[in-house]
């Protein structure tokens, strides 16, 4: 009898064991299916849609193949310039000198730019960019833009590669984000959209080239986000150097630093914030604020300049239309640097025995533009792909407004600049432009005309 039972017993529990490990199967053969979209600044890349178990969406949320994790791009320009004026440093000083003087040619590389990325799930991401300016790294001299002209004492870079990104960012919500690393800074119009295929012209937009650092990339941390019609952005980074302050660049190298590591002893803030209003409309504005003095490895706490700041203020704002085949955009953006007079005699005393050129700076520094631009193809129903554009652009800009006091005056920094051309565009990655610009200088100094050719490409690789 017992052995019966025991009979019945076994055979019950071997007939209830694969019951539940094909029930359990089934709970673990049910599926969630996740939507990933891949979105670089206002443009969607990609929209991936993939099913997993819940396993793997525990040990790897929104699986995907390594190659769909994976993301590898890129953008460059090749650029040729015909300038019908002389390129001598001596044609401000002696300007009648170089009225009727030939012209010249150059051909460029400006920049061209490997972006590659990674989603390692859970909200982790991974980006970067290496730049390579100007064809590379070379030796190079240069002939100072002074009015009395000379070559530098130290040899320089003919070209540059930069790590402009290499970042970790970790996404909470759509609108609570934090990034980490070297990043772009969002200030000003260019920095924040500095693809070739966001702007008409074939050299960036030359007034806030020439004024603040372009592209803008720093090592800091970033808190942003998206929340519907809005996008915002707030940076913490070092700040500029006054060091590298220039009479004819204002804080454009104010970025950069000699040494291996960038000095910090000030810390900066940035912010960034876009409007969408209305499809197709965006309004940003955008502003940095930070000590530049003694940011230096050798700074000077105790001595003549210790209560000397030079604190750096950026205001910018920028917008863009996109609709019924017309874009339009603008920007202006004024800087003020607090205790000019006090930095200028200090870079005064330094110019010979400084490794790196010192010069005056300007205590305000200022750019604004405006350009537009319709697809003329647009009418033609049969023509699905091709654009063209013609554009229009008038920009205005000055990198040095004196410091009160005895500081001379250089009138050759005001510039204003005129720009037409066209722009087409065979498929959205590849455009070819063409461009005659003339910028207007103070009435003492000749104009300063161009044609210009280039053809570039922007687009994603994987």
């Amino acid at each position: 009898m017992n052995k019966t039972v025991l009979l019945l017993s076994a055979c019950l529990v071997a007939s209830i064991i694969p019951a539940n490990a094909r029930r359990n199967n089934k709970e673990v053969e049910k599926t969630v299916t996740t939507t990933t979209t891949v979105v670089r600044g206002d443009t969607t890349i990609t929209t991936t849609t993939v099913t997993s178990t819940p396993a793997e969406q525990e040990s790897q949320p929104g699986k995907r193949s390594f190659k769909s994790r994976l993301s590898l791009g890129g953008y460059g320009e090749a650029v040729m310039t015909r300038n019908f004026y002389s390129d001598n440093v001596n044609r401000y000083s002696k300007a009648e000198d170089y009225k009727d003087a030939k012209g010249h040619n150059r051909f460029d590389l400006p920049h061209a730019v490997i972006m590659l990325g990674f989603d390692f799930g859970r909200g982790w991401t991974f980006g970067s960019e290496i730049e390579f300016e100007h064809g590379g790294t070379e030796s190079a001299v240069e002939m100072e833009a002074e009015e009395t002209g000379e070559w530098e004492k130290e040899i320089e870079r003919g070209g540059e590669v930069a790590l402009e990104q290499l970042w970790i960012n970790k996404e909470f919500r759509p609108w609570i984000q934090v990034r980490a690393g070297h990043m772009v800074v969002p200030v000003g119009s260019l920095n924040s959209n500095h693809l070739p295929n966001e702007f008409f012209t074939v050299y960036r937009l030359e007034g806030e080239a020439t004024i603040l650092p372009s592209t803008w990339h720093q090592t800091g941390i970033s808190v942003w986000g998206n929340y519907k019609w809005m996008r915002y952005g707030v940076m913490a980074l070092p700040a500029l150097n006054s060091c590298f302050f220039s009479k004819d660049a204002w804080v454009h190298y104010g970025a950069t630093s000699p040494f291996e590591f960038t000095p910090a002893n000030n810390i900066a803030v940035a912010a960034r914030l876009d409007f969408f209003p209305v499809q197709g409309l965006r309004l940003s504005a955008s502003g940095y604020f930070g000590n530049s003095f003694n940011n230096t490895l050798q700074a000077d706490f105790n001595g003549k300049y210790k209560d000397v700041k030079g604190a750096v203020t950026i205001g910018s704002f920028d917008m863009e239309y996109k609709g019924y085949g017309l874009i339009v955009r603008g920007n202006a953006t004024y800087g003020h640097l607090g205790d000019a007079d006090k930095i200028s005699d200090y870079n005064r005393l330094q110019m010979k025995t400084s490794p790196y050129k010192r010069t005056l700076v300007g205590k305000e520094a200022y750019s604004y533009g405006i350009e537009a631009g319709y697809n003329i193809l647009r009418p033609f129903s049969s023509i699905k792909y091709d654009k063209l554009y013609v554009f229009g652009r008038y920009e205005a800009y000055d990198a040095y407004k004196p410091a009160n006091g005895n500081y001379r005056d250089y009138p050759w920094t005001e510039i204003k600049r005129m720009a037409v051309g066209l722009n087409y565009m065979p498929m959205k990655q590849i455009v070819i432009k063409a461009e005659y610009s003339k910028r207007f200088l103070k009435s003492q100094y000749n104009d300063e005309p161009s044609i210009s050719l280039g053809v570039t490409y922007t687009g994603d690789f994987l």
